[in-house]
Order: C-alpha cells, then structure tokens, then sequence
C-alpha cells in the first residue's frame, strides 16, 4: 500500500465508483422513512459499527449491524457511525439501511465521500449526518456539500487535522450559514494511522475560534479502555467518536461512554493542553527543533542557565538514593523564579517510589502548583501511583525504561491506558535513569510508532544531533552526561548541548 494510505483508499474508491457507480450496486430507496436526528448536540459518544480497518485488519468481521448498532443505543450512545468502504473496513450500505431501520438516535454515514450525490443515497437510506474528510476536498466540493446536507437538513460532520482544512471549512461555511456542521479532529492520521492524543486538543480552541464557539467538536480515534475514554472525556470535547474497543466487545460499551460523559476538567487536562497549544504553535511556524528537557538539576544557578539557553522542561530528581537528589527547598526556590515569567520552562519532579519521603514531598509540591509535573520514573512509581483513581487527575506522565523487546509491551500498556506521552530511557541492569546509555535504535524506532517519541538515556552534546536527525523526536531529556559532577551541571556542556540542538 502506498504511504499515504489515505490517498489511496480515495484513488481506489474513485476506480470502485466508476466501475459499479456510486450506490456500489446497492438498491437505494426512493424516498426516506426516517425522521431526522439531531447529531451530537451535547455531550456524548458516538460508536461505531466496524468490521475491519487498515491498521488493524479484522476487528469483528462477523459483525451484525443492527444487533451491534442495538447494544450501542442500549449501552448510551448519542449516535451510532456506519462505516460504509467496503474495500478497507468491510462496510456497504446494506449495514446502513439496517442501522437506520434499527435504532432511534443519530445515524452517521462514515464513509471517503466525494461526490455531493453519495450525500443523496445517505439521506434516502436514513443516515442523519455524513462524514466529510476536509483533507480529500477542494473547498468548492466542501461548499456544494455543505450546500446538500442543508438542502435535507442533514448535519455535515467535518473531519479537520491541518490548518489548510480549518481554513478550506471556514471559506466554505460562511457561504452556506445555513449548514448543521460538527467539527472532529482525528487523533489518528490517515496518511500512516499514527496516533496522537494531544493532535485534538492542541487544535480544539483554534477551531472554535474559527467557526463559532458553541460549535460541537468530536475527538476521534485513539481511545481502546475507559481510563483513555476518561482522558478524552476531561480535555472539553463535546463528542467522542470510539470505533474498535467497542466493536471487538460490545459489552465495553457502557463503561466506554459513562467514563467518557461524566468526566470533567482535571489538572492533568489543563497542563496536557497548555503543552498540547505549544506544540501546535511550533509546527505551526514550522519548526523542527525539539522540546529539550533538562534533567536532574538540584541549584538554581544550573536551571537558569538551562533555561535561558532553551529548555523547556526542567527536571529535579526527587528520590533520597539519587546523587542528584533535589531538595524540597530547592525546587520551591525554583518554583518561585519561573513563576509568572514569560515563556516559563515546565518544572517536573521526578519521582521512582510515590510511597517514599521524597514521593511524598514530589506530590505535595505537585498539588500545590509548585510543579507542573511528575514523572514516573520505572513500574513501581507507575503502579504506585495508578493504585489511588484521584492522582490520575494530577499533571503526570511515565518514563518506561527499555532493554528489550518485551520491555515494549508496558509501552503499549501505557498508550492504551490514555498516557498522552511517555519517555523511554535507557534500561541499564536494576538502574533507574541516569545511566549514561541509549536506547537500542530498534527499540526507539518501535516506542516511536507508539506514541509520539519524548527520548531520554546517553544524550549529550556529541551525539545529541545524530539522535535528532535520526529519530525526529518531540523531546529530548539530557542528564548525567552534562554533569561536571552527579547533581552539577557543566554550562559549557549545556551551552554546546544546545548549539546542537539548534542546528536544525
């Protein structure tokens, strides 16, 4: 398949089309039965009737539309979604009728459309709302659909990632006001299926103020358990679209939609979306320098000299065994220098046992805004951590060190657990951090494909562009090799750090 596999469903559809016309042969009613849906209109999940999909292959190949369709509307969903390619999710338009014959919600027709007449053959069927992908229309199609789904009263939702697909809806909305449109923001891209969960929010209020602030907008994809749903529930989404989780276990489906619906705004929420508008910002003005974190700083004349020579995120290893072990004072004293200073790093506490004295102080100064972090550093600061439902609305991301392939699996763990980031470091015997050693190149290559890559373990100024250049990370986390000595930096080590970092 070729890289861009969006495009190429699209290519192949268009063939699919020309050969057995845009029904795909299927025997379209003359007229609607169904009385229209309001889709989406307040807070809720819309789940998806799914065979198969690229990036997954099977998912429930012996599916029954309507039965599975029923389970949903029984489990809470607001709308069901149909998906009706056959050739890559193993849809058709016969599982439409029987959705639409089934249920008493919104219907979704979720399907590449491209021509304004597959709008036609949705609405007779039954659907209330169709899915149009911005990224594989001109504005003028855009227009005479947004145009044909007002004319059956129908709502447009409209898939965005790119600013060019904001501003293609945008030019298109406003010469159809009338139009019933829902936005939704794919945290999978369709070009490679990567997954992103940061990719919504970071994109949720420049939408808003673009079209209208009342506007629904849907997160979409991404979320396999109720602890992820949860995640996407707290982030101000008035809608969730969850295809797979729901389909390979119809029994999920009620948990999967309460833990989205009646979660609220967290902590962790409003800390992942200040970091999640910064990252916007940056590939926005196109810029491909990383975030760098720097790490295991225990004065305050170090971390500012990190952080007026660029760091983003400092880091302060609060554990009593660690030759940079970072006192309680320190870290307020850190706290109160950054504090309300323009363009202020992150300050994350790092953290290997939450139990402990120095867990203890790391979550006191987390609670109380001293940190906009904690890093948990190794499984039992994770587990630990995890062990009590209310730390899971704190600012907080794990570090997972890596030796091996099975080391991988905790990765994966993680990501489907709802972690919007993790940093992999180097898995060195029982050490935790600061070990001085990478990460095995194909171990990071496949933690990549996981989520995006925050990269730690053996970076310092000699090897640090190489490991840019070979790994396009999100950031970078350097410690013990700019030390002069364990807990004291060296700034000409920091400064050529940085020259090196900033090449790109």
């Amino acid at each position: 398949m070729a890289a861009d596999i969006l495009t190429q469903i699209v290519q192949d559809r268009k063939a699919a089309i020309e050969e057995r016309g845009l029904s795909f042969g299927y025997e379209v009613p003359q007229e609607r039965k169904r009385r229209l849906h309001p889709f989406i209109q307040e807070k809720g999940v819309v789940l998806e009737v799914k065979r198969a999909s690229p990036s997954k292959g099977d998912i429930a190949p012996n599916l029954n539309a309507s039965e599975t369709a029923l389970a949903y509307q029984e489990a809470g969903a607001s709308a069901i979604s149909v998906l009706t390619e056959e050739k890559y999710f193993k849809g058709n338009l016969g599982d439409l009728k029987s959705v639409c014959d089934s249920v008493d919600v919104a219907v979704l027709r979720k399907d590449f459309l491209i021509y304004p007449d597959e709008i036609d053959i949705a609405y007779k069927i039954g659907a209330d709302a169709v899915l149009l992908i911005a990224r594989t229309l001109t504005e003028e199609i855009l227009q005479e659909m947004l145009l044909r789904c007002a004319s059956f009263g129908m709502t447009a939702f409209v898939e965005l990632r790119l600013e060019e697909d904001l501003q293609k809806l945008s030019a298109a909305a406003k010469k159809v006001p009338e139009a019933k449109i829902v936005c939704g923001v794919n945290s999978r891209d369709l070009k490679d299926f990567s997954i992103d969960l940061l990719t919504p929010l970071g994109f949720l209020n420049e939408i808003k103020n673009a079209l209208c602030q009342n506007l629904s907008v849907i997160f979409e994809s991404g979320i396999r358990t109720s602890q992820a749903a949860s995640f996407a529930g707290s982030l101000g989404f008035t809608g969730l679209l969850l295809g797979e989780a729901a389909a390979r276990d119809t029994s999920k489906a009620k948990n999967l939609v309460s833990s989205f619906v009646n979660e609220g705004e967290t902590k962790n929420a409003a800390q992942w979306k200040d970091f999640a508008l910064k990252s916007r910002q940056r590939k926005k003005s196109g810029t491909k320098r990383p975030f760098v974190k720097i790490c295991g700083l225990t004065n305050l004349e170090d971390a500012k000299s990190a952080a007026e020579l660029g760091a983003d995120f400092l880091g302060f290893v609060l554990c009593s065994a660690s030759p940079r072990n970072a006192s309680e004072d320190f870290v307020r004293e850190a706290s109160g220098y950054f504090k309300d200073k323009k363009d202020a790093p992150f300050l994350v506490g790092v953290v290997t046992e939450i139990f402990s004295e120095s867990g203890k102080i790391a979550m006191r100064l987390l609670k109380e805004g001293k940190l906009d972090y904690i890093q948990l550093h190794g499984i039992k600061a994770a587990e630990e951590f995890f062990s009590d439902k209310e730390n899971l609305f704190l600012p907080h991301y794990c570090a997972a060190s890596l030796g091996q392939e099975s080391d991988l699996e905790k990765v994966k763990e993680l990501c489907d657990f709802g972690e919007p980031r993790l940093l992999i470091d180097a898995k060195v015997g029982d050490k935790i951090g600061g070990t001085g050693s990478q990460v095995a190149e194909n171990l990071v290559f496949a933690a990549a494909k996981k989520t995006p890559l925050w990269l730690a373990g053996g970076l310092s100024e000699k090897n640090v562009r190489d490991a840019i250049e070979k790994y396009s990370p999100e950031l970078i986390d350097a410690s013990s090799l700019l030390e002069s000595a364990p807990g004291k930096k060296d700034h000409e080590k920091i400064k050529a750090f940085f020259e090196q970092v900033n090449k790109g």
